[in-house]
């Protein structure tokens, strides 16, 4: 079964099944985190040139990048879980 892939801006989507946690990317360990990934070229910038608001981290070690809020991810998380919800409930 394919994952389900949320829209994360600017033509790029993102796989659920993956994801570990979203955070902001100013505190100093997701800073480290951000930077020891880049060291290790384990690192997807999905930001299209635009400021980093939130980072992904990944079930095997990969650190993602994101130009949308860990709130707004969220959202888009909780509306496709909603929807997918929906269609698998039997009709009435």
């Amino acid at each position: 079964m394919a994952g389900q892939l949320i829209h994360v801006g600017f033509e790029n989507y993102f796989t659920l099944d993956r994801v570990l946690a979203v955070a902001s990317p100013g505190s100093a360990p997701m800073k480290r985190l951000v930077q020891r990934g880049k060291e290790q070229n384990r690192t997807i910038d999905l930001t299209s040139g635009r400021r980093t608001k939130a980072v992904v981290v990944m079930d095997d070690d990969w650190v993602t990048l994101i130009a949308i809020t860990p709130e707004t991810f969220s959202g888009r998380v909780a509306a496709a879980r909603a929807r997918a919800s929906r269609e698998g409930a039997p009709e009435r």
